[in-house]
């Protein structure tokens, strides 16, 4: 088994504390002070998951290519000229990363957050999903294998993984299912029905496939990127390549199809996951519960709230500005935060970790 994490998105519903220079991966968000970067690769080593050495890759634009290596040195880097998206992401890392064709990529995104409580069973569950979902389930020729999380609630933030429920069974200690579709980011009333569907799972851009499979299916539902990302690393001029490349995501350009074709599985997982896309769930994180609230771009009106606290960036940096009631119109990117007055200390010692990073970069 190997790994491949994309360190790649620009965690824009984090502005202003997320920049184009240091966007959300290599922010250090948690109260350790470690970036979601850092936590990812070491969420992979425990007694569950044996991975033998040199097997965790970064994949990253070359923009990003020396924080990655600043902040997980025993980790191999893989750079792209440029992002575009996880479609070109991974066959990048399916050509490039030298591997036998039996071996199983586990593919996970850089910025997501597991319940530390749960990591133990987050690796015991990639281990499981390889040994037991990557094989021959369902009957299924080397499957594309998909991690759905339980949902806890109608979010409108994910997309969702609707499973044949009826086919659902037991492998290797996992409930898994054929897929039958992926959906995205539902409206509110979709999004209530979805929950209320059994085995119906939140989309956590968590896969696993055997190397020979996501070549083959790179080659079947993805052919002109496929081909571009092979003859740019077969003439040594891949940033030519990119620069022909639309940024497709992987769900869009594979996974959607191959579902179609009845060739994805669906493993399902509860492991206290999140993305951390927003500021209420970063926040939550935290441990500042029940904040609401998000971007406001420069031009539109903010309602602040006595209770409310705005993030903006100054000359001297981030800074928090408290809310006075009323209604003013935002001069650059803000982040309001409903009710989170009662969290400002959770929310200081956030800005100044970031402020902190930003200062020795």
């Amino acid at each position: 088994m190997y790994v491949v994490i994309m360190a790649g998105g620009g965690g824009t519903r984090l502005r202003p504390m997320s920049t184009v220079t240091r966007p959300k991966p290599f922010l250090p968000l948690l109260p350790t002070g470690e970036t979601l970067l850092q936590r990812t690769v070491a969420r992979l080593h425990g007694p569950e998951l044996d991975l033998p050495p040199r097997s965790v890759t970064v994949v990253a634009s070359a923009a990003y290519g020396p924080l990655v290596r600043a902040q997980v040195p025993d980790a191999e880097v893989l750079v792209e000229p440029e992002g575009r998206n996880t479609a070109a992401a991974i066959a990048l890392a399916t050509l490039a990363i030298d591997r036998d064709d039996d071996d199983v990529m586990v593919v996970l995104p850089a910025d997501h957050h597991i319940d530390p409580a749960r990591e133990g069973k987050f690796r015991a569950i990639l281990a499981a999903a390889a040994a037991g979902l990557a094989g021959h389930p369902f009957r299924i020729d080397l499957p594309l294998v998909t991690l759905g999380v339980r949902p806890t609630g109608p979010s409108v933030q994910y997309g969702y993984l609707l499973p044949r429920h009826e086919a659902g069974t037991e492998i290797a200690g996992i409930r898994a299912y054929p897929l039958a579709a992926f959906r995205e980011k539902p409206a509110p009333e979709e999004a209530e029905r979805l929950v209320a569907e059994p085995g119906v799972a939140w989309n956590a851009g968590m896969f696993l496939w055997r190397r020979r499979a996501i070549r083959e299916a790179l080659d079947r539902y993805a052919a002109p990127l496929f081909g571009a990302v092979r003859r740019g690393l077969a003439n040594g001029d891949l940033a030519a390549a990119y620069a022909t490349l639309g940024a497709r995501s992987i769900d869009y350009e594979v996974m959607e199809p191959a579902a179609a074709d009845a060739r994805v599985v669906m493993g399902a997982m509860d492991v206290g996951w999140t993305d951390v896309g927003t500021w209420p769930a970063l926040l939550d994180v935290l441990g500042a519960n029940g904040v609401d609230g998000g971007v406001v771009e420069a031009g539109e009106p903010i309602d602040a709230a006595l209770e409310d606290l705005m993030i903006v960036r100054t000359g001297g940096g981030i800074a928090i500005r408290e809310g006075a009631g009323g209604t003013i119109t935002a001069d650059q990117p803000t982040a309001v935060l409903h009710g989170a007055r009662a969290a400002r200390s959770i929310v200081q010692g956030l800005l100044d970790r970031c402020a902190a990073a930003e200062a020795h970069s």
